[in-house]
């Protein structure tokens, strides 16, 4: 091949352009048509707390980043980072998201934040997962640390979705973690799992507002009433949900926290819903 070949076979075949802050995707899995999961390639110098976030995206039309706002569903000893997304048809990011496949590049900016961390809270008895739909990302990372079951003496998973499809990400995560090498035998019996359906039957239905507003919940683990002295709570889900699960915690008595003032709850404002 001459010289003069060459420079023209480069010039047809262009390099793939290589993106900022680019991670490479390890592995992708669909859990339902709205719904998938994906690992990719943990940066080196990446340091985060469990339930923290990051900015994760791809290149825009433009040429410029598209990111929004991703949990890592993760825990923070993990080798890979793994994220838990929704599927929006015409979104701008999760309708080309959705297509990656193992060996792709993302952008991924390695500055995690977050206020669903264990620091922003004060020490209690009990701790209270409330999630909706890809809420529950940042506590699949949580449950799978250490700290929590070290801290608290019951870990409580309320995840609600429409249907029981829905559920399987997190259903199948929680009942790994009991037979998990690492974690398994600090997990224990430590953690309940409560999920939820509100249009497909299921053994338990309603939404995290309801089953938590009626007690419900309590009386189907037995346990007490939620109160400020033992109970402390993490909250991620739609806008809406976050007002109104916020409201029925004040009304419990617990009063919202951030990691420069711990209290009894906090909530996640960065949550990736419809429309991403």
């Amino acid at each position: 091949m001459t010289e003069a070949t060459a420079m023209s076979d480069a010039a047809e075949k262009p390099a793939k352009p290589h993106l900022p802050d680019a991670q490479i995707v390890q592995s992708v899995k669909h859990w339902t048509d709205r719904l998938f999961s994906f690992r990719v390639a943990r940066p080196k110098t990446l340091r985060f707390r469990s339930g923290e976030f990051v900015m994760i995206g791809l290149l825009g039309e433009t040429g410029k980043p598209l990111l929004r706002a991703y949990s890592i569903a993760s825990p923070s000893w993990d080798e890979e980072l793994e994220f838990y997304s929704i599927k929006v048809p015409d979104g701008p990011l999760t309708s080309r998201l959705q297509h990656i496949q193992p060996g792709d590049e993302i952008i991924l900016r390695p500055k995690p934040v977050g206020t669903l961390v264990v620091d922003a809270l004060l020490p209690g008895k009990r701790l209270w997962f409330l999630a909706t739909g890809t809420g529950l990302a940042p506590f699949a990372s949580l449950m799978r640390d250490p700290e929590v079951y070290e801290k608290f003496d019951q870990v409580i998973m309320m995840h609600t979705c429409r249907q029981v499809a829905e559920l399987e990400y997190g259903r199948q995560l929680v009942e790994g973690l009991r037979d998990d090498p690492l974690i398994g035998e600090i997990v224990g019996e430590k953690l309940r799992y409560y999920p939820t359906t509100t249009r497909e039957e299921f053994s338990h239905m309603g939404r995290v507002t309801d089953n938590l507003a009626s007690g419900k919940v309590f009386t189907d683990l037995g346990l007490p009433k939620m109160n400020p002295e033992e109970d402390r709570a993490m909250v991620c889900g739609s806008l809406a949900f976050n007002v109104d699960v916020k409201a029925i915690l004040e009304g419990f008595g617990l009063r919202e926290g951030a990691n420069s003032d711990p209290k009894e709850f906090v909530v996640e404002k960065a949550f990736v819903g419809d429309g991403i």
